[in-house]
């Protein structure tokens, strides 16, 4: 088939929905057509080797759900200085099979103030201080090479307010103007802020900023430097999908799309969620899989599970590939200090009831903080108390409460509302920085044991795992952020470190931390890559274990099944599952089990197979 008879059949697939959804936005025939002429330019640019990736992609379209899959995500300047360094190391990574690294923002942005890169200048250049465009390309060409898949975000929100669109607008510009939202007066601005909440009270209060160059208020949901995008106007949504198509054809194979529930703002509306912004997103997916179909989406929705199936859309029209699993790494590290995983339990329920093609993937720690959004419905259930949990977790995780082995801190604390986030490395938070600190190597043992308890039972979730680089090798807070006076005050920076590469020597060095960690999730991975039970035509559920700290996962397929346990206590567990019958082996042990009664000892996690005869 030739490539113009490629392109012809799949835009023959979503050419008349994609038409109905934008004019259903629009109304702008002319536009649409604009739209149609950008996709067709980029298709004919894309290189010989992305068309094939597309062909081979598109012949295994769930690619992302085999159970190979391994990710890590990390800042590529902190990592290995930039993008150059980051190709240089990249046998460091295949070393431990990933297969998807997430790259945090790289875009051009303002320096000191861009929100770790989350205001864009340019969403077409890579910033100076990281590389260049040329060795973006390098790096993914030599990526694919070694079977890793590259990840940015793409901020949809917002830009920053040095981008060219937002200088054009401040020098009197009515048609850069047009593409945020931009007020004369404070009339429309205050009707907004009566339904619109806000995302950081207590460090960027209000949604409107004043610019005095337009004599102008200005839209701005997050900070007041980055400015929110007018996606009331076609040339909004036809110059963000462009840019996103520009990036594919630099070798970016997924797209997590930043903070896409508030693109879409309506008077009298909480401005997030609303149906406009699914009709956005579903047109992103049919414009890929028409350009370049080898690329795939990921949302960035923190919302609760039950009300996550929005974002992938139906089997007949699907909007994201999959998401980040928020909830269960806020639910993880919950079990972690009340020593019970009942919350756990019940989450992962809500995502195991959710439709087939609604996909994770699942992290312990990324480069963002830990904000405590339970289920308070099922905590009052259980009778614990939302508001006194809460505190609970953060006073924990801060490593002030009495008998904590944590060691991190506090984000956003809002003295009024009491509300507060966490903030440290998985190594920190699980004991390794605490017991390093007093020499109390039984104290540094137990963390490790804690951190790669942590990554089993994460790894057992369904979905995918993600590592934060560093975690590997357990790398624990670096406080010298303290001492840099444009970022002392985000604490998130505490967890943002240069990677520690005398350290990663350590690894292939028996009795150090560093070799304790990466050998234990190394042996996890080896396993995850062996069984089918990891792969995506697994059937997962939960089981009950009898025992509030003890967390059960069950895996099955017709060659076998799969029981994960991992107990979140210091102390030892009888855990009992009665209906599970038959002799099973512990992969990490060797021990023959049954399960109807089985021991774990503390911050034990098993991994026990039955094969299915």
């Amino acid at each position: 088939m030739t490539e113009s008879n490629e392109y012809k059949l799949r835009m023959q697939k979503h050419e008349r929905e994609l038409h109905e959804k934008y004019m259903s936005l629009y109304q702008n025939e002319g536009s649409y057509q604009e739209l149609l002429s950008s996709m067709k330019d980029f298709f004919c640019k894309r290189s010989s080797a992305l068309k094939e990736l597309d062909r081979k992609r598109e012949e295994n379209p769930t690619w992302y759900r085999e159970g190979n899959m391994l990710g890590m995500t990390m800042y590529p300047k902190l990592f290995a200085g930039g993008l150059r360094g980051l190709t240089d190391k990249l046998d460091y990574l295949s070393e431990q099979k990933i297969t998807y690294l997430h790259l945090m923002p790289l875009l051009k942005m303002p320096h000191p103030f861009n929100d770790g890169g989350y205001a864009v200048e340019d969403f077409r250049t890579v910033d100076p201080e990281i590389g260049t465009n040329s060795e973006l390309s390098e790096l993914t060409e030599a990526m694919r090479a070694r079977g890793i898949s590259l990840c940015l975000d793409m901020v949809m929100n917002h830009t920053a307010d040095t981008h060219e669109w937002a200088m054009r607008a401040k020098a009197g510009e009515k048609e850069y103007m047009e593409r945020y939202q931009c007020y004369d007066t404070y009339d429309i601005p205050s009707q907004f802020e009566k339904t619109m909440p806000q995302v950081f009270p207590a460090t960027a209060p209000g949604n409107f900023t004043w610019c005095e160059e337009m004599k102008k208020h200005v839209l701005t949901t997050f900070y007041p430097y980055q400015w929110d995008l007018n996606y009331r106007n076609p040339v909004v949504f036809n110059e963000m999908a462009a840019n996103i198509l520009f990036l594919a054809n630099l070798g970016v194979e997924i797209f997590r799309i930043d903070a896409v529930p508030y693109i879409w703002k309506e008077l009298g509306t909480n401005c997030r969620n609303l149906p406009q912004v699914h009709t956005i997103v579903r047109m992103i997916r049919m414009i890929l899989e028409i350009v370049c179909p080898g690329v795939i989406l990921k949302g960035e929705v923190v919302m609760a599970p039950k009300e996550l199936p929005a974002y992938f859309g139906t089997e007949a029209e699907p909007e994201c590939h999959m998401l980040y699993g928020v909830s269960g790494m806020v639910n993880l590290w919950a079990a972690l200090a009340a020593k019970d995983a009942r919350l756990l339990k019940h989450q992962t329920d809500v995502i195991h009831s959710l439709p087939d093609n609604c996909y994770f993937v699942n992290y312990l720690r990324c480069h963002d903080d830990i904000g405590w959004g339970l289920d308070e419905e099922q905590e009052k259930k259980l009778m614990i108390d939302p508001f006194m949990h809460k505190e609970y977790l953060y006073h924990f995780y801060e490593g002030v409460f009495p008998g904590s082995f944590a060691r991190g801190e506090l984000y956003n604390y809002d003295p009024v509302t009491k509300d507060a986030r966490s903030c440290g490395t998985t190594a920190s938070l699980c004991g390794i920085e605490k017991g390093g600190f007093e020499g109390d190597q039984a104290q540094v043992k137990q963390g490790i044991q804690r951190v790669l308890m942590m990554h089993a039972a994460c790894m057992s979730l369904r979905g995918f795992p993600m590592l934060s680089s560093g975690d590997e090798i357990g790398q624990v807070n670096d406080y010298r952020y303290k001492d840099n006076p444009d970022i002392a005050a985000d604490s998130r920076y505490l967890h943002r470190s240069p990677f520690n590469w005398e350290n990663a020597e350590l690894r292939k060095k028996e009795g150090t931390v560093q070799n304790a960690v990466w050998e234990g999730l190394k042996q996890m991975e080896q396993i995850r890559r062996a069984h089918p039970c990891f792969g995506k035509d697994a059937y997962v559920t939960t089981w009950d274990t009898c025992r509030k700290p003890v967390f059960a996962i069950r895996r099955t397929t017709s060659e076998e099944e799969l029981v994960c346990l991992a107990n979140f206590s210091e102390e030892g567990q009888q855990a009992v599952l009665p209906t599970l019958y038959g002799e099973y082996t512990d992969l990490f042990t060797a021990e023959k089990l049954d399960l109807q009664s089985v021991w774990m000892g503390p911050y034990q996690y098993r991994w026990c197979i039955r094969k299915n005869h």
